[in-house]
């Protein structure tokens, strides 16, 4: 693929922060930044996001990090709604605090034509130690069932 043309399927940041909105609305992410095969996102904390202890529950962790790899992918291959979630690991490095945002920063190590794998160190906002470090894997359809 040429450059040209990997820059025109390039969506915007706005782009991206539209269609998930549309598409998930229930979704508290936001897109930071998106681009150079990599993401960035942030989800708020408050009372729906804590589970026992005071802390950010590991559901919230995961979705952040999904989301994350979603952005990032939609970012170089463009808005792929049936790109779908293969495989999500996730440890859990310490205790995130219950006032501050997950932010999500993504890296992709590989975009094939059928998978796509990245990596997302998740924190809280402010501070320079992950909470958790996510490994995740997407299926990518084929041109004809990109359901766009």
């Amino acid at each position: 693929m040429s450059s040209s043309t990997a820059e025109s399927n390039t969506p915007s940041r706005e782009a991206v922060a539209a269609f998930l909105a549309a598409e998930f609305p229930q979704t508290k992410v936001t897109v930071e930044s998106i681009g150079g095969r990599a993401a960035t996102v942030r989800h708020p904390v408050g009372p729906q996001e804590l589970r026992p202890g005071g802390t950010v529950s590991g559901p919230v962790l995961m979705a952040v990090a999904d989301v994350a790899l979603y952005v990032a992918i939609l970012g170089e291959i463009g808005i792929v709604p049936l790109a779908v979630t293969t495989s999500l690991s996730i440890n859990f490095m310490r205790k995130p605090p219950a006032d501050r945002a997950i932010v999500g920063i993504c890296s992709l190590m590989k975009v094939g034509r059928s998978l796509a794998v990245g990596e997302v160190a998740l924190y809280s906002e402010g501070l320079d130690e992950p909470v958790a470090h996510v490994v995740g894997t997407y299926s990518i359809p084929p041109a004809g069932r990109a359901g766009g």
